[in-house]
């Protein structure tokens, strides 16, 4: 184990695979000579070469469709977008292309493409490069999502979807990227897709949450059992695609009450879908209604005092949980 950052998990997953396979390669918007936008592929091309790591042109759809090709025919390529926002000038490619090949040649031809790159707003940088689309791609039969939330999480479901035979989208969030924790060395770490995590126990209440809205959930833990000696769970979802349904019930089923934080948008969002399954599922179990935090239903604000409260914050969601309580 070594304590190293949610960006050098990433780097590290990448090397590693890239070593283990010489199908897998990295390509993207300034991931060679600039070392990444974030820094993830720092130190990459000195050590693989500008074959496994490729310097693209500023055009998603064209960098895009030439991985799904890639993949087609056998490669494991790796996506880094500067955006997530970014992924809709390449729609056809990923959710038309990348999501249906399999299907549509009988399961003869496999796709198996990570998209990665930053899903998040908080960093004031406008509307159009701060979108959360894990409830969009989630929507698409044919691909995975994960959002992980720490270092350890980030290498473990990287490496796991690039040995996936389907693909997969990495939503990360540049906020998380210089966050530390302790992170295996093995190099035969994985985290599986589709498979929750309880980061704390608890049996008052659920808090349900992915990306960073994890770790504000668990300052809201913290402080429900300091100010209030109420004792909340918080389940990381981790994948939404496949989603960990037995690990949700089997939360609720232990504290009877539902607080859903993400930093999507509401309407659609994920936190709707894991309430339409704890309700179908587990409706018996409920002492209270499923209470939801999410980002404000506007597009992502520019202004640092506004985008502040947008996104789900320590009193907001410490608010609702005592809603519940």
């Amino acid at each position: 184990m070594s304590a190293i950052t949610y960006r050098e998990a990433l780097n590290q997953a990448l090397c590693e695979e890239i070593t283990l396979d010489d199908r897998v390669v990295l390509m993207g918007e300034e991931v060679a000579q600039f070392k990444g936008s974030y820094k993830v592929s720092e130190g990459m091309l000195e050590q693989f070469g500008a074959e496994r790591v490729i310097d693209t042109p500023i055009s998603e759809a064209a960098f895009s469709g030439l991985a799904v090709g890639a993949a087609m025919m056998g490669m494991r390529p790796v996506v880094e977008f500067m955006f997530w926002s970014f992924c809709y000038v390449a729609f056809d490619q990923i959710f038309n292309n990348a999501a249906s090949v399999r299907y549509m040649s009988g399961g003869l031809i496999n796709v198996p493409v990570v998209f990665r790159g930053p899903a998040n707003g908080g960093t004031n940088v406008g509307a159009t490069h701060s979108h959360t689309p894990e409830n969009f791609a989630a929507n698409t039969p044919g691909l995975k999502v994960v959002c992980p939330a720490t270092p350890a999480d980030a290498k473990g479901l990287l490496k796991s979807a690039i040995r996936d035979n389907d693909p997969v989208c990495i939503m990360e969030n540049t906020i998380l990227y210089n966050m530390e924790g302790e992170v295996p060395d093995n190099e035969d770490f994985l985290v599986p897709l589709g498979k929750a995590n309880v980061l704390r126990e608890g049996s008052d209440l659920s808090i349900i949450a992915h990306g960073k809205a994890v770790h504000t959930s668990l300052q809201v833990a913290q402080t429900l059992e300091e100010q209030y000696k109420v004792s909340a769970e918080v389940l990381d979802l981790r994948s939404i695609r496949p989603l960990d349904i037995e690990a949700i019930l089997s939360s609720v089923k232990k504290t009877n009450r539902v607080l859903l934080v993400e930093e999507n948008k509401p309407f659609c969002g994920v936190g709707a879908q894991v309430s339409f399954i704890i309700q179908d599922q587990a409706f018996d179990y409920l002492d209270a209604p499923i209470k939801r935090v999410s980002a404000i239903d506007a597009p992502q604000a520019y202004s640092k005092a506004l985008e502040s409260i947008q996104i789900p914050e320590h009193d907001r969601i410490l608010a609702k949980a005592k809603e519940l309580i």
